[in-house]
C-alpha cells in the first residue's frame, strides 16, 4: 500500500496522503510526522477521549488512527485525500464517509504478500502468523469496496 501511495504522490500534485498516528516502534528510515506521527499509548488514548480520530483501531498489539482535523482542513481546501488504512478503519470511515472512493489493494499471491512482509524485516515469527492470518480475513472484504487493484506491479496499480 505504501509504495502505491508514494508513487501516487510523486505522479499527481493533486493528491495528498494523511499521516496517521501510531504507537508502533519507527521501522528504519521512518520520520515523525512524514511515514507516521508516532505518539505513546498515553498520548494516543487521550487522543481517542478527545474524539481526534476520524477512525481508529488496535492493529498486532498497536494503535493506529487517522486524525479528524488534518483530514477536514485537507478536504474543506478541495484537495484529494488518500487514507492508508487498513480494513477496520476502512469499515468505519465508510460509515461517515459515504461519498468516498474504497480501493481495496490485494497482493498477487499470499505468498508473495509473505515474502514482501519478511523482506520489511520488522516481524517476529509470531507477529507474521498473526498477519498473515489477518490477511486472509481480510480478502473476505473486498467486496465491501468500490475497486479492487491487485499490486502486482506497482506503476500499473498506480
Amino acid at each position: 500500500k505504501g509504495t502505491i501511495c508514494k508513487a501516487l504522490l510523486e505522479k499527481d500534485d493533486d493528491i495528498f496522503i494523511s499521516i496517521s498516528a501510531t504507537t508502533r516502534n519507527p521501522r528504519v528510515g521512518e520520520v515523525d510526522g512524514v511515514n507516521y506521527h508516532f505518539l505513546t499509548k498515553e498520548e494516543f488514548k487521550q487522543r481517542i477521549a478527545e474524539d481526534d480520530f476520524l477512525e481508529h483501531a488496535e492493529v498486532y498489539g498497536n494503535y493506529y488512527g487517522t486524525p479528524k482535523s488534518s483530514v477536514e482542513k485537507m478536504l474543506d481546501e478541495g484537495k484529494n485525500v488518500i487514507l492508508e488504512i487498513d480494513i477496520q478503519g476502512a469499515l468505519k470511515v465508510k460509515e461517515k464517509a459515504t461519498d468516498g472512493v474504497f480501493i481495496f489493494i490485494l497482493p498477487p499471491s499470499m505468498e508473495e504478500l509473505k515474502q514482501r512482509i519478511i523482506k520489511r524485516g520488522s516481524e517476529t515469527p509470531e507477529s507474521l502468523m498473526t498477519r498473515f492470518k489477518s490477511a486472509y480475513k481480510e480478502i473476505n472484504y473486498v467486496s465491501k469496496y468500490n475497486y479492487a487493484v491487485v499490486n502486482d506491479n506497482v506503476e500499473d496499480a498506480v
